[in-house]
Formats: structure tokens, C-alpha cells, sequence
């Protein structure tokens, strides 16, 4: 049995390290071999409620799932954090990509502040290309700071 405080830690623990995890596939997996299946996330195709790049999500999923279940089964309680910290993150990544980001869910409307309007502007840079080659910033949540100087620096001019 593990303690609640050593429970939560590995949630959070596992929430940052699917930051770097997310970056890595995004770069050399989905703008590598799967590209295929990315390719409509960068040229939706607006006919369609729904990408092939969607199913990157159950690529997360089935891992967490079978973390809680396992879990739940055989009272692994450490694979059950690592399961919800994988969930947390599947969570926050919808609710900041596809909500924040690319408005493909209308149920609200986000306010703008520093974060986001890095977010934004970061994202933006890395659809700029319509392709796999040449893309930069495959992160998610952690928004490397020139984005916004730039965000910034075309507010002043502006």
C-alpha cells in the first residue's frame, strides 16, 4: 500500500512526463511513419466532424484504462496513478487542443490572457505547414517562451 500523498505525487509525476512523451510521439511518430494519420489534422478536411488524427486519443487511452483496471484487479495502486496521470493528461490535452486551441468543440468560448495567446501563437507556427517536414514546437502544455516575446512584440507594433 502506498500513502495518498505518494499516490498523488505519482499522478503529477506521470501528467509531466506525458508533456515530453507527447512531444516525442508528435514529432517523430505522428510526423513520422503515422503521418498518414495526422495529415488531416494539419488539412481537415471540413466535410468531416472527425480527423483520423482522433485516433491518436485511444493510443493514450487503452494504456490508462488498462493501468486503473490492473489496478483495480491485482490492487497495483502505483499502476493506477500512472493510469490517471496518463488520464489527467488526456484531459487536459482535449480540453486545451481541441477546445482552447482549434474550437472544434463550440460549447464555450475561452478567455484570452498571456498563456493562452502563447499557446495560440506557438500552435498557429506549428500548422503553418501543411506537411510533416519543417514543423516546429510539437509540444503541448509547455509553450517555449519566444512565443510569446513574439505574441508580445506584434501586440506593441500593433
Amino acid at each position: 500500500m502506498i500513502s495518498s500523498t505518494t499516490y498523488a505525487l505519482i499522478v503529477i509525476a506521470t501528467f509531466a512526463v506525458m508533456e515530453f512523451n507527447a512531444w516525442f510521439l508528435h514529432k517523430y511518430v505522428m510526423h513520422g511513419f503515422l503521418w498518414n494519420l495526422h495529415y488531416d489534422h494539419h488539412n481537415p478536411d471540413p466535410t468531416r466532424s472527425y480527423q483520423y488524427n482522433d485516433f491518436f486519443a485511444l493510443v493514450f487511452a487503452v494504456p490508462s484504462f488498462l493501468f486503473i483496471l490492473f489496478d483495480s484487479i491485482y490492487d497495483l495502486p502505483v499502476l493506477g496513478a500512472i493510469g490517471f496521470g496518463i488520464m489527467a493528461y488526456g484531459a487536459a490535452y482535449f480540453f486545451v487542443h481541441e477546445i482552447i486551441i482549434h474550437r472544434r468543440w463550440k460549447f464555450m468560448t475561452p478567455k484570452s490572457n498571456w498563456y493562452t495567446r502563447g499557446l495560440n501563437s506557438a500552435h498557429k507556427i506549428h500548422h503553418s505547414k501543411g506537411h510533416k517536414e519543417g514543423c516546429e514546437n510539437f509540444g503541448m502544455l509547455i509553450v517555449p517562451l519566444k512565443y510569446f516575446n513574439k505574441r508580445a512584440s506584434l501586440s506593441k507594433t500593433n
